[in-house]
C-alpha cells in the first residue's frame, strides 16, 4: 500500500485555521511558540533531538495555558496593574506586597474584593479548551507535522485539514455558553482602570 507524505497543501489550509484558534490562546504563549518551533524542529527535518527539543517546548506551552486559565488581573485604585492566581478563598496576587490593600483606605475592604475572584467550575472548562485548542494547534504546524508526522497519508491528512476547524467551533460554542471575566497572563486584554473601583461599587449597591 502507497504512503503518501504530509501534503504541504493540506498544511496550507490549515494554517488559517490554526490562527483562528490562537485567538482563543494566551497571546504571549502562543508568540512564543510559533517563534521557537522552526528553530527547535529544525524546520520540519528533525532528528532524534529535534524531536525531543520540540515535544519539550509542546508540553511547556501546553502547561502555560492551561495554567494561565486559573489567572487574572485588575487594577488597582492605585493605579498598578496587579496579577494573581485563582484559588478556593480567593485571587492570590503574586506581584504585589503581602500588605499591599491596593489603594483603598480599608484592608478588609482589599481582601473581600480579592474573594471574588476565587476558582469557579467554569475556570477548569476554560483551562481543558485551552490546552486542548493549544495541541490542536500546535500539531497544525506544518513544521510539527513534517518532524512527527511526514507520511500520515490519506486519512491523517484529513484529519489535519479538519480538524482545527472542528476544535474551533466547538471551543467558540463553549466560550460563549460558559463565558468568563478572567484576564490573566498572557492574554492581550487588559482590565479596565477603574475595575476594582467598579467591582466595589457593585457590591455596596447590592
Amino acid at each position: 500500500m502507497a504512503i503518501t507524505k504530509a501534503s504541504p497543501k493540506s498544511a496550507h489550509k490549515a494554517l488559517p485555521l490554526s490562527a483562528n484558534l490562537s485567538n482563543l490562546l494566551p497571546t504571549g504563549t502562543v508568540f512564543a511558540f510559533e517563534a521557537i518551533i522552526p528553530s527547535f524542529s529544525n524546520n520540519g527535518r528533525c532528528e532524534m533531538a529535534n524531536k525531543y527539543i520540540t515535544l519539550g517546548a509542546i508540553i511547556l506551552c501546553s502547561l502555560a495555558c492551561f495554567l494561565s486559565s486559573f489567572t487574572d488581573s485588575f487594577i488597582g485604585s492605585d493605579g498598578k496593574l496587579y496579577y494573581g492566581i485563582a484559588t478556593i478563598s480567593g485571587l492570590w496576587v503574586f506581584n504585589g506586597e503581602l500588605d499591599d490593600d491596593f489603594g483603598l483606605d480599608d484592608p478588609r475592604e482589599a481582601e473581600e474584593i480579592l474573594r471574588k475572584y476565587r476558582l469557579t467550575p467554569i475556570d477548569f472548562l476554560h483551562a481543558a479548551c485551552a490546552l486542548t485548542l493549544f495541541l490542536v494547534m500546535a500539531f497544525s504546524s506544518y513544521d510539527v507535522q513534517r518532524c512527527f508526522f511526514p507520511r500520515p497519508g490519506p486519512n491523517g491528512n484529513a484529519l489535519i485539514t479538519n480538524l482545527p476547524l472542528a476544535a474551533g467551533i466547538l471551543a467558540s460554542g463553549l466560550f460563549m455558553l460558559f463565558p468568563t471575566k478572567r484576564r490573566g497572563v498572557g492574554y492581550a486584554d487588559k482590565p479596565d482602570r477603574d475595575d476594582i473601583k467598579q467591582n466595589n461599587k457593585i457590591d455596596n449597591s447590592k
